[in-house]
């Protein structure tokens, strides 16, 4: 069978490794000039998404069935240092990595209380959530009423994100920010977002230690992931970026691209969902977009390690009230990955790329506030907007659809209505966004085509201690 997978992020690289060690002749085409996706926007030794790693399993997994050597992993030692305007600090350490006694010993008694409480909540909503919505194939009406009726009760389904977590001025933010990695609103998410705490907080934050023909971290996975698929025969179209998808009689026969035409037997889109919609010819969904980004890739005058920051501003809501109005926000929370002589700053922004109006001045801004509470020796800096990250995603939103709502978790799955040999994965779909999930959506989503079956890439990550949280 011939294949042809449209985008070469986490995603489509997943897709491109199954279905070629399948047997399949497999293409794979992307407007870009390397792999990565929203990862590879911006400085060329510089990751412009992700930069950390959690659900480490997951990344073993692919790596061991591509027939690469299983990643070197260093544990971030703590998870992230939290800084709050009126000087506290709180640096908590994952369960699996470092135990609780650190992490309690920075809280007052009551607030510990309730970061147990909430850790527990977080656990059980990430078990009970993980094998009907992650390491399964999209949910069936059967698969959501079992959950409903054994997890169901455990994700507070009557109750915002906000309402749930409510734990005191310093904890509340902590909790909530959890949420913006799916993209969401966390004053309009549903509390079974929650569960993304535990993923961090459980399992872990991690750095890649293998750099790859000169990229680093993440980059130099994809990089490492792409080189392993062209060694295995995978064909890889650079600047190729799709114009329309030709269908006849409900299958996608060719690609129009600005290299020529493409044709095949079968299609992944690891495109964001509303993209393929539109090069079908078809209206992109009205839903809600999550939220965009506003990125700085500051280059140092010296080393300062590996860290991760998060500043929060004064009035953590006041930021969100701000987005949802469709304006950068005037007190953003700061999010700052140290590599090194290199430093990645990014704060949420609207999905709305004509909401910045001058980068450069938002820009300096951002500086501004990121020297009066962390000072950094910058050398230069280049800016990435909405602008940039709309080149992957609509409008500039990193995840999709906003995961907002009682049933706003719910990615749409990996069919297009009406188009049999086509299947859609990404972040914007099953199982959602987010590295790790993202790969997990292009070797499974891809599997469907050639009926492979369901591979639940790291799912024995599910299997841990419960005496851990005793």
């Amino acid at each position: 069978m011939k294949v042809v997978v449209l985008g070469a992020g986490f995603a489509g690289l997943a897709a491109a490794l199954r279905l070629r060690l399948a047997g399949a002749d497999v293409t794979v085409l992307d407007a870009l000039d390397r792999p990565g996706g929203k990862a590879a926007l911006g400085e060329a030794d510089f990751s412009s998404g992700p930069t950390v790693l959690t659900m480490p399993d997951v990344f073993r997994a692919l790596s061991a069935r591509a027939g690469l050597p299983a990643p070197t992993l260093e544990a971030a030692l703590p998870t992230t240092r939290y800084a709050y305007p009126d000087g506290r600090t709180f640096a908590p350490g994952a369960v699996r990595v470092e135990g609780l006694d650190g992490t309690l010993a920075q809280l007052r008694q009551s607030e510990g209380a309730a970061y147990l409480r909430l850790l527990r909540a977080s656990r059980t909503m990430f078990r009970d959530a993980a094998r009907t919505f992650l390491f399964a194939p999209p949910p069936t009406p059967l698969a959501l009423a079992r959950y409903a009726r054994t997890g169901g009760l455990n994700a507070a389904p009557h109750r915002t994100l906000a309402q749930f977590v409510t734990s005191g001025p310093h904890l509340t933010p902590f909790w909530l920010r959890f949420a913006t990695y799916l993209g969401a609103n966390p004053y309009r998410a549903p509390a079974v977002l929650h569960n993304i705490a535990w993923v961090e907080l459980g399992h872990g934050v991690w750095h890649l230690r293998d750099p790859f023909e000169g990229q680093q971290g993440l980059l130099g996975f994809a990089a490492r992931l792409q080189a392993r698929a062209a060694a295995l025969g995978v064909q890889f179209e650079w600047g190729a970026r799709v114009e329309h998808l030709l269908t006849e009689r409900g299958r996608v026969v060719a690609a129009h691209t600005r290299a020529g035409v493409f044709t095949a037997d079968a299609w992944v889109s690891a495109l964001d969902t509303a993209f393929t919609a539109q090069l079908l010819g078809r209206a992109a969904p009205r839903t809600a977009r999550g939220v965009s980004g506003f990125a700085l890739q500051l280059r140092l005058r010296e080393d300062l390690g590996r860290a991760h920051h998060v500043l929060f501003p004064e009035r953590y809501a006041q930021e969100w009230q701000d987005l949802q109005a469709g304006r950068l926000p005037a007190d953003p929370t700061l999010y700052l990955h140290l590599d090194g002589e290199r430093a990645f700053l990014l704060v949420n922004a609207p999905p709305r790329p004509e909401a910045v109006h001058d980068r450069e001045e938002y820009a300096r801004f951002l500086l501004a506030r990121l020297a009066a509470r962390l000072p950094l020796p910058v050398a230069s800096w280049r800016a990435l907007g909405p602008g940039e990250y709309a080149r992957t995603g609509q409008g500039g939103a990193l995840y999709g659809r906003a995961p907002h709502g009682l049933v706003g978790s719910l990615r749409p799955g990996w069919r297009h209505a009406g188009v049999l040999n086509l299947a859609q994965v990404g972040g914007t779909v099953h199982p959602g966004g987010g590295v790790p999930l993202s790969m997990l959506s292009g070797w499974n989503g891809a599997g469907t085509l050639l009926d492979l079956p369901y591979d639940d890439l790291g799912g024995e990550m599910l299997e841990v201690d419960d005496a851990l949280l005793a």
